[in-house]
């Protein structure tokens, strides 16, 4: 994915790839053809045919052969086998877990405790194809990404982001450093989205208890594309009865796409709930299943 500037022209790009990517979520089931979808974001078709795949790195209509709550359920049949091969052997594909680990760092019991006293976190926030999003980031590796819209815990703007993300961090110091995060922003969704194939995955730095912590463990070695459900995940962890917890823990996850709380669905197959809405769930999947077939 290009790298992030704050451009206009660049900010543009940003807004007409979102609504194009909203419209599609929204819109799938009418099949909506390449000229209704340009229609959306007010530029010719070629243009936003080559303006959507420089940044999503598909095209609109490979987008939307994803976009299928059927191509979903379809993908959790296979959730056993998947599940079995990440956590039995720690590998996904190519010998690879979540494409080359994501290194994960906890805070310690102290820390925890302190909820981040004596911590600088540089925070910035950046647009993306997927909507704004909110980083921040500390000497030990990132320690949030939190889209702006889309989510009840934002309330759709700025402010309200920082708000949220200051009460996961409440003894810390925050500092506004959009020249320290773009960077950071930049190298997450190119991670995310394997722009950078074989490049140096990011660090986390995450505080949460025990529980929590030990199933955005278990997220993060469900490979790429792959989908499981809420029980398989408490399944996983040894806590077969633990379902609704899961679900508590997945949902306060506070990094998204590098701990990837999308890939869990319901076990009917059915694409539900995510903290930055179900619409950008679909859209992140679609995008990874699609760049699998590339």
């Amino acid at each position: 994915m290009p790298q992030m500037q704050s451009t206009e022209t660049a900010a543009s790009r940003h807004a007409d790839v979102a609504a194009a990517i909203d419209y599609l979520v929204r819109h799938y089931a009418e099949q909506p053809s390449l000229d209704d979808v340009a229609r959306v974001t007010g530029i010719s078709p070629h243009h936003f045919q080559r303006t959507f795949k420089s940044w999503t790195g598909l095209s609109p209509k490979r987008f939307l052969q994803y976009v299928t709550l059927v191509h979903a359920k379809k993908l959790l049949k296979g959730r056993t086998i998947l599940l079995d091969t990440a956590f039995d052997l720690g590998l996904s594909g190519p010998g690879r877990l979540h494409d080359l680990f994501v290194a994960c760092e906890a805070v310690t019991p102290g820390e925890y405790k302190q909820r981040g006293l004596g911590l600088s976190i540089r925070y910035g926030l950046h647009d993306s194809p997927l909507g704004r999003v909110l980083i921040g980031v500390t000497e030990r590796g990132i320690c949030g990404l939190r889209f702006v819209t889309g989510g009840d815990d934002t309330g759709g703007d700025d402010a309200a982001a920082v708000n949220a993300f200051a009460d996961d961090w409440p003894a810390a110091e925050l500092i506004p450093d959009t020249d320290k995060t773009s960077k950071a922003a930049a190298e997450a969704f190119d991670f995310a989205f394997s722009k950078a194939p074989g490049g140096k995955p990011p660090r986390l730095l995450v505080m949460g208890t025990n529980f929590q912590i030990k199933v955005w463990e278990a997220l993060m070695r469900i490979p790429r594309g792959g989908v499981v459900s809420y029980q398989d995940i408490a399944r996983a962890i040894g806590r077969p009865s633990a379902v609704r917890a899961i679900g508590g823990a997945v949902g306060a996850n506070p990094i998204g796409l590098l701990i990837p709380c999308h890939r869990v669905i319901l076990k009917s197959g059915a694409i539900h709930n995510y903290r930055w809405g179900v619409e950008r769930k679909h859209a992140i999947l679609a995008i990874e299943q699609a760049g699998l077939g590339k």
